[in-house]
């Protein structure tokens, strides 16, 4: 009776971490793939999750915040998808990082071609953005996700500090501080360093590979060889000694 009392107690706990676990994986959300400087460029990924069990999601909108404009947003290929960058006119043109720019994305919209996001499935979006603003610790993308029963959910409402989060929050992106000369330089220099040296230790590690075989069966064949002496040594000594005793009786 104690067991099987324990084993309903510990179900109805885990049901309940589900249940409440569960929306705060639901949500469309954004995070870089690294870091995303002030400053520079970042590849970040849109994760939407299916939150329906009867319906497939096979539209993803992401609009583009208009009070910190980005001038660029390149998506990689996603397979199963129809991809579309949308660009408009700016009120008023703005410096960005010294370059006067009069558009800049406004949305990206990617369409299914297939299936879609099945129920229990979720799918990334990766887009590579830049140059990301200096003067703003982070950046709200408002989706909009439509399923394929017309259902259109609204990930437009932007979290606020101190309070409880939104039914439907829009992703934010938040920003670290700016490194380097702010503009990613000191940065691909940084990855080209790095790839250098990761070029050299392959190279190093192949050559090492190469000789390997060479170097194991030769110590191998010294091994066996030695073991061979030992065993012959032993056969002889068993030999001499059993003659010993036949003699001997």
């Amino acid at each position: 009776m104690k067991a099987s009392r324990i084993a309903a107690v510990g179900a109805l706990a885990g049901s309940a971490v589900l249940v409440l676990s569960g929306p705060a994986f639901a949500h469309v959300s954004v995070a870089a793939e690294g870091t995303a400087a002030k400053g520079g460029y970042a590849t970040v990924n849109f994760k939407v999750p299916n939150e329906r069990d009867d319906a497939s999601t096979t539209k993803v909108e992401v609009n583009f915040p208009t009070d910190h404009p980005l001038a660029s947003a390149q998506p990689e290929a996603v397979p199963g998808w129809k991809i579309a960058v949308t660009r408009a006119k700016l009120d008023k043109p703005i410096e960005l990082h010294g370059e006067q720019i009069d558009e800049a994305v406004s949305k990206v919209t990617w369409t299914a071609t297939g299936k879609g996001i099945e129920p229990g499935y979720f799918q990334k979006f990766p887009l590579s953005l830049g140059q990301l603003p200096e003067d703003t610790d982070e950046l709200v993308f408002k989706a909009l996700q439509t399923y394929s029963n017309k259902e259109v959910v609204r990930w437009i409402e932007v979290p606020q500090k101190g309070q409880e989060e939104p039914e439907h929050p829009a992703p934010v992106l938040a920003l670290s501080a700016a490194s380097g000369d702010h503009h990613g330089s000191s940065t691909a220099a940084s990855d080209e360093s790095e790839d250098a040296k990761n070029a050299k230790d392959a190279e190093a590690a192949s050559k090492e590979t190469a000789a390997e075989p060479a170097d194991s069966s030769d110590t191998t064949a010294r091994v066996l060889a030695i073991v061979g002496i030992v065993v012959g040594a032993a056969g002889v000594a068993y030999g001499v000694l059993a003659g010993r005793r036949r003699t001997e009786a």
